[in-house]
């Protein structure tokens, strides 16, 4: 008998020959398992070894649905994840949240009210929602409710009340108090230039239309005129200083900056007088400031005067007396299910950061980006079971380059939220392929069109993917692709991602 036949395969009866089958059954298969990984690790060995893409950093992990390592490539060390990052917080706030928690957004009189006038301050405290703005939070946009069309609805719901409460007048200030959350609203590790804009708009505890004014522009009417610039929405505390012109002939190159320490927008730049114009969207400075101007707004369309300014406060020791009062009026945010929507489908920034700063005051101490991380870091150990090794985050979206991740962290995230009962609160807002969202023109015309769901990541030098697949015979696949310290086209370093998940999901269907 060969010595690698166990005992148990040559019992009475003449079942020797069928152990021996069931054997070489099993011994095929391992075969196959083996040929079709050896596959798997040539394709994809073979596509990162070719110039130009041999020249960058690549971290790659592809595990099955239990776990195991069907490939990897530097799978264990740290790399720059952009908006993989953005995985880490929504994962742990879906374990954590149920899907219909909610903030709310209180209004505090600092008087009586007498004669239809509140005798002091109206404060208009924040509990950081997010959901002040005009988008959709769902794929599909015809259901009832999906979407919000008018920044304002809110604010017009709060001063229509105070309104009908026989309130016509105040006669102190109003304040925008964002002390729910620590008074640092810019994080350190964030670009200067990229504070100009929405992605990197300041996070604290009021948020008015992303923080962020929309300035839509157009070419003059005749080469040499200025510009035709618009902003919305216009509540008066902006100055545009327009340096533009229009010419004809060329490529648009307008932007815009702002002053430090002002509230003036310098546009400079050239439009090309055929030109379809276009939209960029402009971070303000001060967010708590920003929501008061807004209810300002929206109080005077309802007849309510404001005798003193408005102004704003971060310092948690500013109205406490009355925020330990019951709210005059109070709105209600959208449940945190659809907060999660917008970071994982568009990628927004902001209600990223502004999630990681809920864990820290839910969970935690205190509403920071600190505790907040402290929060995710501690359930991302203890719960998933990640190496503590394999991870190190900076904030909640990526945008900062001091984050760091590992291809093989990302498919452990991936596969403990996928398994856990609030999946659904998670799954609902990652992008699919060929639907709303990052991945919608992404896999079209390859075998896993439609069953790739992933986030995707991008800043200079970086561009990442993270997700599962589906088989045809419905077994998961999880991924993780990070490119770093690359200087191709973005249409290039896209396409070769994409092309490693297709070589991934062609090698595991033999």
């Amino acid at each position: 008998m060969p010595k690698w036949i166990p005992g148990w395969l040559t019992t009475k009866g003449g079942q020797g020959g069928l152990g021996v089958l069931v054997l070489l059954t099993a011994l095929s298969a391992l075969t196959a398992s083996s040929a079709a990984a050896q596959t798997l690790k040539q394709r994809i060995d073979t596509r990162l070894d070719r110039p130009p893409f041999n020249r960058q950093l690549w971290g790659v992990a592809l595990v099955d649905d239990r776990g195991r390592l069907l490939y990897g490539r530097n799978q264990d060390r740290l790399f720059i994840p952009a908006s993989n990052t953005k995985l880490l917080v929504t994962s742990v706030a879906s374990a954590l949240l149920p899907p219909s928690w909610t903030v709310k957004t209180s209004l505090y009189t600092g008087g009586p009210v007498v004669d239809g006038v509140i005798q002091g301050d109206l404060v208009l405290y924040g509990r950081g929602d997010p959901t002040f703005s005009d988008r959709c939070y769902s794929t599909d946009t015809t259901r009832a409710g999906v979407c919000d069309h008018d920044i304002f609805a809110r604010f017009h719901a709060l001063a229509d009340s105070l309104k009908a409460r026989g309130i016509s007048g105040v006669a102190g200030d109003l304040v925008g108090d964002g002390s729910y959350f620590e008074p640092e609203i810019v994080h350190p590790g964030w670009e200067s230039y990229d504070l100009n804009w929405w992605y990197a708009a300041p996070v604290s505890g009021l948020v008015f239309n992303d923080n962020s004014v929309d300035i839509k522009w157009l070419p003059g009417a005749e080469a040499g005129s200025p510009a035709v610039i618009n902003i919305t929405p216009w509540l008066g505390d902006l100055t545009l200083d327009n340096r533009t012109s229009t010419r004809a002939g060329g490529d648009d190159d307008i932007d815009f900056f702002r002053d430090p320490g002002s509230m003036t927008i310098r546009a400079v730049g050239n439009v090309e007088l055929g030109s379809r114009g276009g939209t960029e969207y402009f971070a303000m400075p001060d967010p708590n400031l920003f929501a008061a101007r807004a209810l300002r707004q929206a109080m005077a369309d309802a007849g309510i005067t404001i005798v003193g300014a408005t102004r704003s406060t971060v310092d948690s020791f500013d109205f406490r007396t009355l925020r330990q009062q019951p709210a005059l009026l109070e709105v209600e945010s959208r449940p945190f299910s659809d907060w999660v929507f917008p970071i994982l489908n568009t990628s927004q920034n902001l209600f990223a950061e502004q999630l990681l700063k809920q864990l820290g005051r839910v969970f935690g101490t205190a509403g920071s980006w600190d505790e907040g991380l402290r929060v995710e870091r501690r359930f991302l150990i203890d719960s998933m079971g990640i190496d503590s090794t394999q991870f190190s985050a900076s904030d909640g979206s990526g945008l900062s380059s001091s984050n760091l991740v590992s291809p093989l962290a990302f498919t452990r995230i991936l596969r403990f939220i996928r398994q856990h009962p609030n999946w659904p609160t998670f799954g609902a807002g990652l992008p699919q392929s060929g639907n709303t969202g990052s991945l919608r023109n992404r896999f079209k015309n390859t075998p896993i069109e439609g069953r790739v769901w992933a986030k995707t990541g991008s800043i200079s030098r970086v561009n990442t993917i993270s997700g599962f697949f589906e088989t045809h015979a419905g077994r998961r696949y999880f991924f993780s692709i990070q490119a770093n310290h690359h200087t191709l086209p973005g249409r290039v370093i896209l396409a070769q991602l994409d092309s490693l998940v297709v070589d991934m999901a062609r090698a595991v269907e033999r």
